[in-house]
């Protein structure tokens, strides 16, 4: 019998390599790897009434190696650094205007739907990672886990519309289309720009990071 620790370790495993193999030989959207471990881990605990305490005691340590991935995308931008200092003031004026137009789509979507301030203020920061993006949650004066589930949420709808919009679009540059993805779409939009290539995934990888260093700078100005 499986330990509870090892539970979701095993269980997160088998069924991201499971969905890894099925996207590859079937390449279709709604088989995305983003979309079906987290449905069928949701399936598979609620059948099976599995405690989500229980499966997160041993997710837990899987979380933990998001930090030391991140800081592994350090890699290919210093392996890219010259071309992406090229290119530094169109990063830095794309980036700008993205997290301006991420603020204020948001806070009129929310509006628009007649959330409560609290709600506008946990929606704002959903296009940027999501621990700086629930600390400005915090700053603004939302709420951190509604913030959570915003940020994923924007995640996995970037990834998914992103490559198709740039196939729709026809949009050719590398750093183009790595910049869109890690824009649009934070972390998730950049393990898809890096499944696309090295150099969409080193532009992407600048994008999230600037992209939350702008959305800081702006709020202590604007908000």
């Amino acid at each position: 019998m499986i330990s509870s620790l090892s539970l979701g370790i095993v269980l997160t495993l088998f069924i991201y390599i499971l969905s890894k193999i099925l996207a590859k030989r079937y390449p279709y959207l709604w088989l995305s790897p983003l979309i079906i471990c987290p449905v069928t881990l949701v399936l598979f605990l609620s059948v099976f009434h599995v405690n989500y305490a229980t499966y997160a005691r041993g997710a837990h340590y899987i979380s933990l190696l998001l930090g030391p991935a991140t800081v592994a995308f350090a890699v290919p931008i210093y392996k890219n650094r010259a071309l992406i200092k090229q290119y530094a003031t169109a990063i830095l004026g794309s980036l700008i205007i993205g997290v301006i137009i991420a603020f204020t789509s948001s806070y009129f979507l929310a509006k628009s739907l007649n959330f409560s301030s609290q709600m506008v203020h946990s929606m704002m920061p959903r296009s940027i990672t999501t621990p700086i993006a629930m600390d400005l949650s915090t700053m603004l004066g939302g709420q951190p886990n509604l913030t959570a589930i915003f940020v994923i949420v924007t995640g996995l709808a970037g990834s998914i519309v992103g490559p198709l919009v740039i196939r729709f679009m026809r949009i050719r540059s590398a750093s183009a289309r790595g910049l869109l993805l890690g824009m649009g779409a934070h972390g998730c939009g950049t393990s898809t720009a890096f499944s696309i290539g090295e150099l969409e995934g080193s532009f992407a990888s600048v994008a999230m990071i600037l992209a939350a260093l702008v959305s800081i700078i702006l709020s202590i100005f604007f908000f």
